[in-house]
C-alpha cells in the first residue's frame, strides 16, 4: 500500500520544477495525458466487449454445385434441429431454426438420393453453446491480427515511455540535485526583499508612486514654466525647453528618498542567497551533464516517435471487421472454415488515426525541440540586457549547465534571470553590504568605540566589516582612524568633514579612495600605516600623498618583489621623513634613494631574513635614526659610518658577536644613541671611550661578562643598560659617569653595589634587581633625584635607613619584596609613602625596554 503523502508528492513534480518547463515540454505533457487516457479508453473497451463473432462456412459437394436440393432424412433433419434448439437466441444457429411442427420440413435431396450439404461430422456432446464459445476464442487468436489485439497495450507502454524520457532529467541523481537546488535558490531570488529594492534603485523601475511623483513634478514644472514666460518672455523661455521639463522632472524624482532599509532578517537572507549563488556557480558551471542529458532525452523521444509512426502505418490497414478463420477442429465441430466479426474494429481504427494524429504533434514539437537546442549556444548565457538596463554592469556571463539552466527558465520568465543576475553581481553585493553596514553601525555605535590612546588622540578601530559605515565620516574630531580586514573599504568624500584626521592604518585592507577623498588626503594626511600579505594590496593612491610624513609598510617585500616600491614610486613622497619596512628584505631597495634628501628616519625590520646588501644606505646623508632589527647582522654594517648625520642605531635582534667596529662611530659626531641589545657580544672593547658624544648606550641581552673601565669615561653617558647578562662586578669608575640618569644592571651575577657609584648623584632610575647583591651601602641617601629603585630578587636581609633620604622615591617606585620594605625605620617608611608623582607627574620610569 502507498501511503498518502507518497502519493500526494507525485503532484508536486510540476509546482515545483514547473519553471524548468518551456512551452513546448508542458505541451508535451498534455499530450502524454491525452495519449495516455486514450490507450487506457482503447483497453478498457477491448476487455468490455465481445471480441469476435464466428460463423461456419457451409461447404458444398461438386455434384450439388448448381442443383436443388432435396428433402434429408427426418431423423437427420431432427438431430439438427435439436442441435441447435440447445444454442438459444445468442449464439449464432449452424442450421435454419427449426419451423413449428405444424409445418412438415421440406428437404431437398439429389438425384443420387443424397444431401446438397454433408451431414457434419463432429462428435455429438450437446454442448452447442461452448462450441461457439471455443470457436470465438480459438478465432480470437488465430485469426484476428497481433496488432488489432495489442494496439491499446502498445500505446500505454509507449507513451508512458515517453513521459518518462520527459522528466527523466529531474530524477537522475547527478542532475536533480543540481536542479532542485538551483530551483530552491532562484525561487529564494525571486522573492527576496532586496531584489526588488536593488532592480528598483539601480535599474529605475518606475512604481506607481514614483509615476505619480513624477506627474506631480511635471504639471509642477510646467506651471513655472508657464508663469516665467508670462513674466519675462524673452528670458526664461529659451530656457524651459522640453529636455530641460525632463532632466528636472527626474531630478525631483531622485531627491525622493529610497525604498526603507531592510530590516535585519531580510539583509541576513539576502547575504545568505549571495553566498549560495557563488558556491552553486562554483560547483555547476564546470560541466554540461544537464544540458547532455537533456538532448539525449530528446533524441530518445524523437527516435521514438519515428519508431512508432513507422511501425503505426504499416499496421492500421490490418485492422478489419471480417475475417476467415481456419482453427482446424473440424473433428470437434464438423465445419472447418468460419466467418468472424471483429465488433471493435472501426473503434480501433479510429482510435488508431486519433493516436497516429497526436504522435505527429508530439514528434513536430520534438524536432523543434533538437533545432531549438542546436541552433543556440545554450552552453553560453549573457546577462547583457540586465546589465544595459540596470547599474549592475558586472553581471559575469556564465557557461555549461548554469548558462543551460538559465536559457530554460527565460522560456518561462525572463523576470526570473533578472532577477537572479542581481545576485552574480560583486556591485550589488558591495550595495547589499553597505546598507546593512549602515544600518547596524550608527553615529551613536561608533561614537563609543572612539577612545584615547597614550598619546591621548582619539582613535577608531574597526575590525573585519564588510565596509565602511558612513557614519564615521561624521566623527570629526577623530584624529587617528584603523581599518583592519574590511576588504571593501571605500573612502568617500565626506572624509573632508574629518578636518583633524592625520593617521590612517590600512590593515589588509586595500581601500578604495574618490577622487575629492584622496585630494582630502593628499593635503591633510601626515601619517599612513599599510599591512598587506601582497604588494598589490598597496593601494597605488598611497605613493601619491606628497604631504605624507611617516609611512609604515608591513608585508612581503622579498628581493623578487623589491621593485614593489618601484611599482608606484616613492620619489613623490617628497616630505617623507620616516619610512618603516617591516618585510623579509634581502637588500635595501634602491627605491629609498629618492627618498635620501628628505629621509630622516628609516626602520627596516626583517623577520629573521639575513639583510647582505647595505651599500644603498650611503645615499641617504641625512638619516638621523637608523633601525637595523633582526636582520641577521653578525657585525656592525660598514655602510653605517659614512651616516654623518646619524643621530640613533638601533640593531636589536641580529646576531652580532664582536662590536671591534666601534671606534668607526668617533666620526659620527652626532651619534647620541646606540642600541646594541638582543645579541651575542661578548666583550666591549676599549676603543668604545672614543664615542664622546654617546649619550644612551643599549647593551642588554648579550653576553657579557665585564665592563670595561673605558666605558665609564663617557663624560655625556645618561643612559645605560647592561641587564640581563653575565656581569659580576660593577666598576669603581662608575662614579665617574656624572650625567647618569639611568643604570640597570637586572639580571647579572653582581654580589657587591660599589659606593662609588652613589657619587652620580644625577641618577634617578636605578635597577639592581635579581642580582647576588647582599647589602646597600648606607650612601644611597645621597641620591636625591632618585625616583625608581628596583632591589628585587636579591640576597638582601635589610634595606638602609637612609632610603628615607631619598624624597623623590614613591613606594610603588620601590621594587622590593615587602618584608625587606618592613625592615626600614617608620620615619622612612612614611617618608617613601609620601605621594611624591605630583611633583613629577610621569610617575616612576623603569628601564622596560631595557629588560
Amino acid at each position: 500500500m502507498f501511503s498518502l503523502t507518497e502519493v500526494a508528492s507525485l503532484n508536486d513534480i510540476q509546482p515545483t520544477y514547473r519553471i524548468l518547463k518551456p512551452w513546448w515540454d508542458v505541451f508535451m505533457d498534455y499530450l502524454g495525458i491525452v495519449m495516455l487516457m486514450l490507450a487506457i479508453f482503447s483497453g478498457t473497451m477491448q476487455l468490455t466487449k465481445d471480441q469476435v463473432v464466428c460463423l461456419p462456412i457451409m461447404e458444398q459437394t461438386p455434384e450439388g454445385a448448381g442443383g436443388f436440393l432435396g428433402p434429408q432424412p427426418p431423423e437427420i433433419v431432427d438431430s439438427l434441429w435439436n442441435k441447435e434448439s440447445a444454442v438459444g437466441e445468442q449464439a449464432a444457429p449452424l442450421m435454419a431454426r427449426r419451423p413449428p411442427d405444424s409445418i412438415a420440413p421440406t428437404v431437398h435431396f439429389t438425384q443420387s438420393g443424397t444431401l446438397g450439404q454433408p451431414q457434419p461430422t463432429g462428435v455429438r456432446t450437446k454442448l452447442d453453446f461452448q462450441q461457439y464459445v471455443f470457436v470465438n476464442q480459438m478465432c480470437y487468436h488465430v485469426a484476428l491480427p497481433w496488432y488489432s489485439k495489442y494496439f491499446p497495450y502498445l500505446a500505454l507502454i509507449h507513451t508512458i515511455v515517453l513521459m518518462v524520457s520527459s522528466n527523466f532529467w529531474f530524477k537522475y541523481p547527478k542532475t536533480s540535485s543540481k536542479i532542485e537546488h538551483f530551483v530552491s535558490i532562484l525561487g529564494k531570488c525571486f522573492e527576496s526583499p532586496w531584489t526588488t529594492k536593488a532592480l528598483s534603485e539601480t535599474a529605475c523601475e518606475d512604481s506607481e508612486e514614483n509615476k505619480q511623483r513624477l506627474a506631480g513634478a511635471s504639471s509642477l514644472l510646467k506651471h513655472l514654466s508657464t508663469c516665467s514666460e508670462e513674466g519675462s518672455p524673452n528670458q526664461s523661455a529659451p530656457m524651459l525647453t522640453k529636455p530641460g521639463l525632463t532632466f528636472s522632472a527626474e531630478k525631483l524624482v531622485s531627491e525622493v528618498p529610497a525604498m526603507t532599509i531592510l530590516d535585519k532578517k531580510d539583509g541576513e537572507q539576502a547575504k545568505a542567497l549571495f553566498e549560495k549563488v557563488r558556491k552553486f556557480r562554483a560547483h555547476v558551471e564546470d560541466s554540461d551533464l544537464i544540458y547532455r542529458l537533456y538532448a539525449i532525452q530528446t533524441v530518445i523521444k524523437t527516435v521514438k516517435f519515428i519508431l512508432i509512426l513507422c511501425y503505426t502505418m504499416t499496421f492500421v490497414a490490418s485492422i478489419e471487421f471480417d475475417h476467415v478463420c481456419e482453427p482446424e477442429i473440424k473433428h470437434l465441430t464438423g465445419y472447418t472454415k468460419f466467418h468472424c466479426t471483429h465488433n471493435m474494429a472501426f473503434m480501433l481504427k479510429k482510435l488508431l488515426v486519433s493516436y497516429i494524429a497526436l504522435i505527429c504533434v508530439y514528434g513536430i514539437i520534438c524536432i523543434y525541440t533538437l533545432f531549438w537546442l542546436f541552433r543556440r549556444p545554450l552552453k553560453e548565457y549573457s546577462f547583457e540586457k540586465v546589465r544595459e538596463e540596470s547599474s549592475f554592469s558586472d553581471i559575469p556571463d556564465v557557461k555549461n549547465d548554469f548558462a543551460f539552466l538559465l536559457h530554460m527558465v527565460d522560456q518561462y520568465d525572463q523576470l526570473y534571470s533578472k532577477r537572479f543576475g542581481v545576485f552574480l553581481s560583486e556591485v550589488s553585493e558591495n550595495k547589499l553590504r553597505e546598507i546593512s553596514l549602515n544600518h547596524e553601525w550608527t553615529f551613536e555605535k561608533l561614537r563609543q568605540h572612539v577612545t584615547r590612546n597614550s598619546q591621548e588622540k582619539l582613535e577608531l578601530h574597526l575590525f573585519m566589516l564588510s565596509g565602511m559605515p558612513d557614519a564615521v565620516f561624521d566623527l570629526t574630531d577623530l584624529e587617528i582612524l584603523k581599518l583592519e580586514l574590511i576588504p571593501e573599504a571605500r573612502i568617500t568624500a565626506k572624509i573632508s568633514q574629518m578636518i583633524n584626521l592625520q593617521e590612517l592604518h590600512l590593515y589588509h585592507c586595500p581601500a578604495k579612495v574618490e577622487q575629492t577623498a584622496f585630494i582630502f588626503l593628499r593635503d591633510h594626511l601626515r601619517c599612513l600605516h599599510v599591512k598587506f600579505t601582497d604588494v598589490a594590496e598597496i593601494p597605488s593612491w598611497v605613493y601619491l600623498l606628497k604631504n605624507l610624513r611617516e609611512l609604515y609598510l608591513v608585508g612581503n617585500l622579498n628581493s623578487e618583489n623589491n621593485k614593489m616600491i618601484g611599482l608606484e614610486s616613492l620619489r613623490d613622497l617628497r616630505h617623507l621623513n620616516i619610512l618603516h619596512l617591516k618585510s623579509n628584505l634581502t637588500k635595501i631597495p634602491t627605491n629609498i634613494t629618492d627618498l635620501s634628501p628628505h629621509l630622516i628616519k628609516l626602520v627596516i625590520h626583517n623577520d629573521g631574513t639575513k639583510l647582505l646588501v647595505l651599500n644603498s644606505l650611503k645615499k641617504i646623508m641625512n638619516l638621523a635614526e637608523l633601525e637595523l632589527l633582526n636582520c641577521e647582522l653578525e657585525r656592525i654594517p660598514h655602510a653605517i659610518f659614512s651616516l654623518n648625520n646619524l643621530q640613533e642605531l638601533d640593531l636589536k635582534s641580529n646576531n652580532i658577536r664582536t662590536i671591534e667596529e666601534i671606534i668607526s662611530f668617533q666620526h659620527l659626531k652626532r651619534l647620541t644613541c646606540l642600541k646594541l641589545w638582543h645579541n651575542k657580544i661578548i666583550s666591549i672593547p676599549l676603543s668604545i671611550s672614543h664615542v664622546k658624544n654617546l649619550e644612551s648606550l643599549y647593551l642588554s641581552h648579550n653576553k657579557l661578562e665585564s665592563l670595561p673601565s673605558s666605558l665609564f669615561t663617557l663624560p655625556k653617558l645618561r643612559y645605560l643598560d647592561v641587564s640581563h647578562n653575565s656581569i659580576v662586578v660593577i666598576p669603581l669608575e662608575a662614579g665617574f659617569l656624572q650625567n647618569l640618569q639611568h643604570f640597570a644592571i637586572t639580571g647579572n651575577k653582581v654580589e657587591v653595589v660599589p659606593k662609588q657609584l652613589f657619587k652620580c648623584n644625577k641618577l634617578r632610575t636605578l635597577c639592581l634587581g635579581h642580582n647576588c647583591i647582599s647589602s646597600i651601602p648606607e650612601k644611597i641617601g645621597q641620591l636625591s633625584q632618585l625616583t625608581h629603585l628596583e632591589l628585587k630578587g636579591n640576597c638582601l636581609d635589610r634595606l638602609p635607613a637612609q632610603l628615607g633620604q631619598c624624597s623623590l622615591l614613591h613606594r610603588s617606585c620601590l621594587i622590593v619584596e615587602d618584608h625587606l620594605f618592613d625592615t626600614l625605620p617608620m620615619e622612612a617608611k612614611e617618608s617613601i609613602n609620601q605621594e611624591s608623582s605630583a611633583s613629577f607627574p610621569n610617575g616612576c620610569k623603569c628601564l622596560s625596554d631595557g629588560r
